[in-house]
């Protein structure tokens, strides 16, 4: 088990530099999830400081992993110094994971996708390719501050509404897939291959 202190000195840290990481409610989710799922490999697109990385390493078995991108340099360093406190393995990958997923052909028992809001359609397309036929994929902040389901069309943020709105299409008009979206932190939708 992870060094509670530990944990709670990255969360404060985070949340004092005003990072972004996974929320207390959110996490419980998928911390419920992982419990009654044998889930022994994960990938997550979007490091950050390695936070919700760490909190998911709890779950997995000591021959699990952890695979994790990252674009941002400063919090690659901090991510690195932070997963020192974990004895598991979790590999940060380093780069825009635009450029990454593409890459990588291993099979996933989870995909959590917390990156660029534009981008969730590609990361979609990518974790689908990535995903084992049993696993699972969250995607978090997929409310994004109550903007994607209100009439939201002001400029700043357009981009970001427009394409979360289209992951939600997606993943609820897929035949092949089973999607369950929960207003618990700023929206997580949680979405299944329908096993054939």
């Amino acid at each position: 088990m992870i060094n509670i202190n530990g944990l709670e000195k990255i969360k404060e840290k985070a949340l004092k530099e005003h990072i972004p990481i996974i929320m207390d409610d959110t996490l419980e989710v998928i911390e419920g999830v992982m419990l009654n799922k044998k889930v022994n490999s994960i990938l997550e697109i979007g490091t950050a400081t390695g936070y919700s990385a760490i909190c998911f390493s709890n779950f997995i078995d000591e021959n699990g992993k952890i695979d994790t991108i990252e674009r941002d340099e400063e919090r690659i360093i901090q991510a690195k110094e932070n997963i020192k406190i974990v004895n598991k393995k979790i590999n940060i990958l380093e780069g825009d994971a635009i450029e990454i997923l593409p890459t990588l052909n291993e099979k996933y028992d989870m995909i959590f996708i917390d990156a660029a809001k534009g981008k969730y359609p590609f990361f979609l397309k990518e974790a689908l390719r990535l995903l084992k036929d049993d696993g699972i994929i969250f995607a978090d902040n997929i409310l994004y501050k109550g903007y994607v389901m209100s009439d939201y069309n002001k400029h700043k943020q357009r981009t970001a509404v427009t394409h979360l709105r289209e992951y939600i299409k997606l993943v609820t008009e897929d035949k092949t897939l089973t999607t369950e979206i929960l207003e618990v932190g700023d929206g997580i939708a949680i979405t299944k291959k329908l096993i054939k």
